[in-house]
């Protein structure tokens, strides 16, 4: 299965990318099917399994399930239109999404969190269903959030196989492996964003790749803006203050004196990465990058070179973009990005490997660079836990994708430091992680019922 660039860097709306805009993709899919429908439905009813039961207040799901069964998507999110819709929902218990007129829908006794075992296909599960009068089903569907925005079926997800791996590839350079990668590379003479761009080509012209990354970068562009801008106190009840207006101004006045040590690079760069994460946590316009959880890891170094290394150029931003998408995709096709699924390393270390990747291929590292860059990234966030606080993706989320961009540089560095020769390959990392992941206890993959979500006090 080819991972567009376009579906590794999706735009979408806060805190949670499998627990926010999977819900609300999955209600929009629910509801077209019923349109395709012989039924006249009367009324909706949701149930989540799993992560999205623990942690779904905290993340949103509630929100999200019911904005998606009103017909919004992430995509195009208005934060006005959404409470609107929200507060006559309470008011009247029905939904009217678009072309099935008004269905009952109380969100008190039709948004159901199931606390029992997961579904079997992931540990983000949810069925809707359609009633009549009666309250009888006449339409279910099971679907899975699996990460990053993407939605399956059930049937869907039972469908997958080793048959996908062996159906012939639509693009030119089908690598499924770092391995795979580097050997294409070196056979066709490409660069990794050279070989991603050509993939890209078979889908979308040139025009419409530079458009589409050049949206995504002033997406995550304007996201930092905004999180430098803002203050005050982030929803959720655990009274987090916004701390990177503060750290962003304290390092500005700092610049201009001349008085700040070498180190203090690691707080602009913390300073980039909280921006963006307070403002997916206030429920705020983002990108996943791969998840909404991660946000901030990979504009955060891209802020970081455009901003403090010499001779950075933002026409250079696209190529980075291609690159970290290469190396989530095979993630993604290899492990997982899904913190519910692997916990954080899942999360944050996919991120902190694309991110690594793409700075090491703007700063002109080799194939087998970059390939290394990205390893030592996700390396050394094997074995993290999604423990968060009162299920909010505040603590420790936002300050972690600071440290994760720091550790992406720092991976960087240390692999441009290299010939590109190195003792633990990419491949290998990724599948300790898928494995670390299978055998990490339940209470650490963003169920919150373990961790530091047991041992700080939640109010």
């Amino acid at each position: 299965m080819f991972l567009s660039v376009f579906d590794m860097f999706k735009v979408g709306v806060g805190p949670s990318s499998s627990h926010t805009m999977g819900p609300m993709v999955a209600g929009g899919r629910f509801l077209a099917r019923l349109r395709d429908s012989p039924f006249e439905a009367a009324g909706l009813r949701a149930r989540l399994h799993g992560s999205l039961a623990f942690t779904g207040k905290g993340h949103a799901t509630d929100r999200a399930t019911i904005l998606g069964l009103a017909g919004v998507l992430p995509e195009s999110y208005e934060a006005e239109t959404a409470e609107a819709i929200l507060a006559a929902n309470r008011a009247s218990g029905q939904l009217s999404p678009p072309g099935l007129g008004p269905l009952a829908f109380d969100p008190e006794a039709d948004l159901i969190f199931d606390y029992g075992p997961a579904l079997p296909g992931h540990a983000n599960g949810m069925v809707l269903e359609a009633l009549d009068a009666q309250g009888d089903v006449l339409l279910q569907e099971t679907y899975y959030s699996i990460g990053g925005g993407f939605v399956l079926s059930a049937e869907e997800q039972a469908a997958l196989g080793p048959k996908d791996l062996e159906a012939p590839s639509p693009v030119p350079f089908p690598f499924r492996t770092a391995a795979e990668m580097l050997s294409m590379a070196h056979g066709a003479g490409l660069s990794i964003a050279q070989m991603k761009r050509r993939n890209e080509r078979r889908f979308r012209s040139e025009a419409e790749i530079d458009a589409g990354l050049a949206r995504i970068w002033a997406v995550m562009g304007d996201c930092i803006a905004r999180g430098l801008e803002a203050e005050g106190v982030l929803p959720g009840g655990l009274k987090v203050k916004r701390r990177a207006r503060a750290i962003h101004a304290a390092l500005i006045a700092e610049r201009g004196m001349n008085l700040a040590p070498p180190h203090t690079i690691n707080d602009w760069i913390s300073a980039y990465a909280m921006a963006v994460n307070e403002e997916n946590a206030a429920g705020g316009q983002v990108v996943t990058a791969p998840t909404n959880g991660a946000a901030g890891v990979l504009p955060a170094v891209i802020r970081y070179w455009l901003d403090h290394v010499p001779g950075a150029s933002s026409s250079r931003v696209g190529e980075f973009l291609l690159t970290a998408a290469a190396v989530g995709g095979i993630i993604k096709t290899n492990a997982s990005i899904s913190g519910a699924e692997c916990g954080c390393q899942a999360e944050v270390g996919s991120a902190a490997a694309m991110a690594a990747a793409g700075l090491a291929a703007v700063l002109g590292g080799s194939p087998e660079q970059i390939e290394n860059a990205a390893e030592i990234a996700l390396e050394h966030h094997l074995g993290m836990t999604c423990d968060p606080v009162k299920g909010l993706v505040q603590v420790p989320c936002i300050e972690r994708n600071g440290l994760g961009a720091i550790k992406a540089i720092s991976a960087a560095s240390l692999a441009l430091r290299g010939d590109g020769t190195h003792f633990v390959p990419l491949d290998a990392a990724i599948e300790t992680m898928r494995q670390t992941g299978r055998d990490m206890h339940e209470h650490y993959k963003e169920t919150s019922l373990g961790g530091l979500a047991v041992n700080v006090p939640n109010c």
